[in-house]
């Protein structure tokens, strides 16, 4: 049995796409790593799984893999990806995609697609976080991070200003803070500094995947915290390793993200073989 998938990214954060409505198959934990694997399958940094929406007003149900293979509640360059899919074979300029986040309506203009990433949560309780601290400056450290903000765009986000975020060592100091006892379901993390008046440099740490090129949420994340700080105001473009996103912290508390997507290939899987050539390795 071989299983089609299309491979896309936004600004190099990638994704494996599989549309589990024409077959129901659904990859075990052990599958999913093999896939995301950059040297033994397709390599990723998610998998992102279509089914059945819940609710009759969304086109589909996106369930997102990270590549250790658990699973995340939301994926920014991920819906903007699937959005641009379903709307590619639609010819639809508008679509609702349904995650663990929530509903999330989209919308394109040429290969650029708009999410609502929905609301910017901002108590302890609702991020989640394991005691009650001041979400604006966390008593957590690690390295030369400290003093971070805490945020959750569906999923949890600790982000931290630095003078230049291009000299922290991220693959020493991402992990220990991602498993911190202060965030109960792990965190992304997300280092940045101020470009500009409306601008932001971010580099990010993704929950169960390491560095990436670039992560929507995050984005949205490093917006929220710079505008709650005062730096920055509430419409920013930030600047991730893949390239620019456009952040809008909206008066009602949601956040827009806007940047482009493409398609790098299509292909078929064979489950037995990837895991064989995973399990080799």
């Amino acid at each position: 049995m071989t299983i089609p998938f299309t491979k896309m990214h936004g600004l190099g954060n990638d994704f494996v796409v599989i549309d589990t409505r024409v077959d129901g198959w659904w990859p075990q934990p052990a599958i999913a790593k093999a896939i995301a694997d950059r040297r033994w399958g397709v390599g990723c940094d998610q998998i992102l799984l279509l089914t059945q929406p819940d609710n009759a007003e969304a086109a589909v149900r996106m369930v997102i893999l990270n590549a250790d293979g658990t699973e995340a509640e939301a994926c920014g360059n991920g819906t903007r990806c699937v959005a641009h899919l379903l709307m590619r074979e639609t010819g639809a300029d508008t679509v609702s995609v349904e995650t663990r986040a929530g509903q999330l309506s989209c919308s394109a203009d040429g290969d650029r697609v708009t999410v609502d990433m929905g609301l910017a949560e901002t108590d302890w309780s609702a991020i989640p976080l394991a005691d009650p601290v001041d979400t604006l400056h966390l008593p957590v450290s690690e390295g030369p991070l400290a003093d971070g903000v805490a945020v959750a765009i569906g999923n949890p986000h600790a982000v931290f200003f630095v003078t230049d975020a291009e000299t922290v060592d991220l693959a020493r100091v991402g992990p220990a803070l991602e498993t911190h006892r202060l965030f109960p379901a792990r965190a992304n993390i997300e280092v940045c500094h101020v470009a500009g008046p409306d601008r932001l440099r971010m580099r990010v740490w993704e929950r169960g995947v390491g560095i990436t090129q670039a992560c929507g949420s995050g984005a949205c994340a490093a917006a929220v915290a710079a505008a709650r700080r005062g730096l920055t105001g509430r419409h920013v473009a930030v600047e991730l390793d893949g390239g620019p996103l456009t952040i809008e912290w909206q008066e009602d508390g949601r956040v827009a993200m806007t940047g482009p997507v493409a398609t790098s290939f299509t292909g078929a899987l064979d489950p037995a073989r990837l895991l064989a050539a995973a399990g080799a390795a």
